[in-house]
């Protein structure tokens, strides 16, 4: 296999978003949607691909973390209190959210 190496910059449109998924052999992928490109990062199916993957995701994390703060300082200040929610559904007496809470 060749590597290429390829530079890209773009800007989130307003339908950007990104999410964990599965393939339909089950192996777990990132999608990031930036509309309208899309983009999917998967490793090679070896143990030290998957452990590398692993590692680029949990500093991707981490840089973006450090991105939004440096745009929106005052975003997110803190991590979300677990005991509210931060979607119309709220939790029910024993913590759990439902459907109606």
């Amino acid at each position: 296999m060749t590597e290429h190496a390829y530079q890209v910059a773009c800007i989130p449109g307003p339908n950007a978003a990104a999410g964990m998924t599965r393939l339909s052999n089950g192996a777990p992928v990132l999608v990031i949607y930036l509309d309208p490109v899309n983009m999917t990062i998967h490793g090679p199916p070896t143990r030290a691909g998957v452990r590398e993957v692993a590692n680029f995701c949990r500093e991707l994390s981490r840089e973006a973390a450090r991105l939004a703060v440096a745009l929106d300082p005052a975003g997110e200040a803190a991590p979300p209190d677990p005991q509210v929610s931060r979607h119309a559904f709220g939790r029910n007496e024993f913590g759990d959210p439902g459907a109606g809470h």
